[in-house]
């Protein structure tokens, strides 16, 4: 039935630019070729049986946080080979793509592979394209990076926040303390990772008391 009524619809269209449009003869020729290369590619592509389905929706895009990231350059500095490929997967997320964020990551470590950074950085989009859960390669990943960093406050701050998108808060509060206890006196980062702690103390706080 579908090829019935594209056969109907190419005669009329050819004929309303023939005698209703008044195209030149000389021009006829090329305008029954355009119809039925069309009419050739329906034929070979079409399916006027499918049923007709709701229009897509774009991709959402998912901002990042600019808190943050201020906080992250804090700790792991800007301008070095490691966050270029934080940048790049900060892109990604922005996209609404967190597996290509993961891979992006691992596609760094491939080249960096004793940079705990790169390591931190694959267990937070590994655990975002497991669906905010810390799945068994991010916490293997974050597991690699405190190994690599065992001083540094960025593996277990990240591996809490994790957590926290996760739900379990209990253990966010235990790695963030760590990650304050990390954190040398004076450095802007463990300011705000002290002020992220005290606010997830009044929230646990909170939700005792209900």
């Amino acid at each position: 039935m579908g090829f019935f009524a594209l056969l109907l619809l190419g005669g009329a269209a050819f004929a309303a630019m023939a005698f209703v449009l008044r195209v030149d003869r000389l021009l006829w020729s090329m305008l029954g070729a355009a119809l039925c290369l069309g009419g050739v590619g329906y034929a070979w592509q079409g399916r006027p049986t499918l049923p007709a389905a709701a229009p897509q929706h774009a991709a959402t895009t998912t901002p990042i946080d600019i808190e943050e990231t201020q906080l992250r350059d804090s700790m792991f500095g800007r301008f070095n080979a490691d966050t270029a490929y934080l940048v790049a997967a900060d892109a990604m997320t922005r996209s609404g793509n967190d597996d290509a964020a993961a891979r992006v990551m691992l596609g760094g470590l491939s080249k960096l592979p004793q940079s705990f950074i790169l390591w931190t950085w694959a267990g937070v989009t590994l655990a975002a394209d497991a669906g905010h859960v810390v799945s068994p390669p991010a916490l293997l990943a974050f597991r690699q990076a405190a190994r690599l960093a065992p001083e540094h406050p960025a593996p277990p701050y990240y591996l809490g926040f994790a957590y926290l998108e996760a739900g379990d808060l209990t253990k966010t509060r235990m790695l963030w303390t760590r990650a304050v206890a990390l954190s040398p006196e004076g450095t802007p980062y463990r300011a705000e990772i002290a002020r992220r702690l005290a606010l997830l103390e009044r929230l646990i706080a909170m939700s005792q008391r209900r």
